[in-house]
Formats: C-alpha cells, structure tokens, sequence
C-alpha cells in the first residue's frame, strides 16, 4: 500500500504524482509543485483529482468489474463539477470510466493522447497518457506533452 492508499490524497507519495504536481503548480492549480502528504498545506485552485476506481486493486490495475462498481460515485462527482468545467482523463482507463460515467458510449469517443471530446452537456473531456513511471520513463509521455494539455484546458477555461 503506497501512494493514495498510504497518503490520502491522490497521486501522493507515487512516482506519477511528481509530474502531475509540477505540472498542476506549473498552470496556477496548485500552490507547491510537490504532493508529499494530505496535511503538507497545497491546495488546489481550480481543479479536482479524483479516481475512478475508490479501491485498491491487484497489482494496482483496476479491473472490469471494480471499475462499473465505482462508476456511479465518479458520475456523482462530474455531476457537480460547473458546467464550464474541462475533465482531464489520465489514461484510457480514466478516459473509458468518464464516458461511461456521462452516460456515452465508449464507441462515440476514443482515448488518445490530446484529444479533446465535447459532451453533450458541453463539458470538454481531455485525454493525456498517464503519468505513470513507465509512460515518462519511456518517453511516451514527456513533460513537455504534458505541460501541453495543460496549455489547451487553460485555453478552454479562458
């Protein structure tokens, strides 16, 4: 048990969490550019992190049926975001789990690193890979992809 699990906080105390941290502080959404622990005083301006499994699953990789069983707490929780808000999805699963969570079928929007898909309540969804160990040690994601998708959500929200 690491990260979320051990912290409390999402993407806290785990390698994918030091990007999306820099990253976050980079773009005005977060008061320090490192997560360390729930009480270490950042505060998120402007954003929510969520997951869209609430457990913790084998070899930290959700599978089919935790993922439908936590939908309806992530569809609760998109559905008090504000209207203008932009939903950045971390990865397929994160991008499959939004979808389906808005009541779209995964057929209608495909995952790929930027795309942008408006819902039909007008929210935009935004995919980036996910910032996990293997995808930024790998090159598939680089900090500068990243800051990227960043770039277009602060366009979108003005």
């Amino acid at each position: 048990m690491h990260g979320a699990n051990r912290t409390g906080r999402p993407f806290t105390g785990d390698y994918a969490g030091i990007l999306l941290y820099e990253t976050l502080h980079q773009f005005g959404y977060a008061s320090a550019p490192e997560s360390i622990s729930a009480d270490d005083g950042l505060r998120l301006t402007g954003a929510r992190i969520t997951n869209a499994v609430k457990c913790l699953p084998p070899q930290n990789k959700p599978e089919t049926g935790e993922i439908q069983a936590c939908n309806g707490f992530l569809a609760a929780e998109l559905s008090e975001l504000p209207k203008e808000a932009v939903v950045l999805a971390l990865g397929t699963i994160a991008h499959n789990a939004v979808v389906r969570a808005t009541g779209h079928k995964a057929s209608a929007y495909k995952f790929a690193h930027a795309a942008e898909h408006r819902l039909s309540d007008g929210r935009w969804l935004i995919d980036s890979y996910h910032c996990s160990r293997y995808n930024t040690q790998t090159k598939r994601l680089t900090p500068e992809m990243f800051a990227a998708v960043f770039a277009r959500i602060a366009e979108l929200t003005g």
